[in-house]
């Protein structure tokens, strides 16, 4: 693919052109794009796109016609502008990027004397979040495990753990049996950052854990070796992997359709003790978020 060129003709009604040595300039880097990095055809149009419109905000508010003239407020107003205009956080990115890689490529080569692109900030695609399971999924994935085996025992007080606190896996399967409190109801957790927090169980969690350690665990550690508080058939902790599966498993079972995650459990938490009234700072503390 040819790098797109600007629309030929100039007159009455025809398209404003790209001032020629910021068409150069565009071309020269979608050619290198394509060749050396091996872009796509759609992301080079996609780039092209957003450049031609950087370049024709320049010449017609700032009359600026050559890429020597932009400076780092030029490209920081051109972000306001889409932004103050309604582009998504997600559209407004990708243009600061085509933005800042022109201006990269353009320095590089000795074309320009500086690179005006290199501190430009601007939003970043805003992550999105893991749907919440509704809660009769919830019960229904909680309720799939078989408590009858010494496995789903184990099962099913990891995944009611995990739903009654906002635990993170990587907590789950290291959750210690010395950050356990079973008579006053709560969990002592060390998070990300070293961070300690406590995090109340839940009636439900508490008597599975309690059956657990009680009627399954010996089975799986008889010399009490271990010290971690869940742990797979050979002793050894629990892997994420291994319950992650573990977890996708009894959702097929209770029929659950959704795409089913340790991460979108703990969501689900969230989701759900919001609806229900909870205190938007009580859940960041619950979950150990700093932000």
């Amino acid at each position: 693919m040819s790098p797109p060129r600007r629309p030929a003709g100039q007159g009455r009604g025809a398209p404003p052109e790209i001032p020629p040595p910021f068409e150069l300039a565009i071309e020269g880097y979608l050619g290198h794009g394509r060749v050396e990095k091996g872009l796509s055809d759609n992301t080079l149009e996609a780039y092209f796109r957003d450049l031609k419109r950087f370049a024709l905000w320049l010449s017609s508010e700032l009359d600026i016609r050559t890429p020597q003239q932009v400076s780092r407020d030029d490209i920081a107003a051109y972000l306001a502008s889409l932004l103050a205009d309604g582009l998504s956080r997600r559209s407004l990115a990708r243009h600061r990027v085509s933005i800042r890689q022109l201006f990269r490529f353009l320095f590089l080569e000795g074309l320009i004397p500086a690179d005006p692109g290199q501190l430009v900030e601007g939003p970043r695609p805003s992550h999105r979040l893991p749907t919440a399971l509704p809660q009769a999924d919830v019960e229904a994935i909680l309720g799939a495990p078989d408590t009858a085996t010494a496995l789903g025992l184990r099962d099913a007080a990891m995944i009611q753990l995990l739903y009654a606190t906002g635990l993170r896996v990587s907590e789950l399967v290291q959750l210690p049996m010395a950050g356990l409190r079973l008579r006053g109801g709560y969990l002592i957790v060390r998070g990300k950052g070293d961070k300690e927090r406590l995090l109340p169980m839940g009636e439900r969690a508490c008597d599975l854990v309690a059956r657990w350690l009680r009627e399954a665990r010996p089975q799986f550690d008889p010399a009490l070796a271990q010290a971690a508080l869940f742990l797979g058939r050979g002793g050894k902790p629990m892997s994420r992997q291994n319950f992650w599966k573990r977890l996708k498993q009894h959702a097929l079972r209770a029929g659950v359709t959704r795409p089913v995650s340790p991460h979108k459990l703990r969501h689900s938490f969230a989701t759900h003790l919001l609806e229900n009234g909870a205190d938007l700072r009580a859940l960041q503390v619950l979950l150990g978020h700093s932000d």
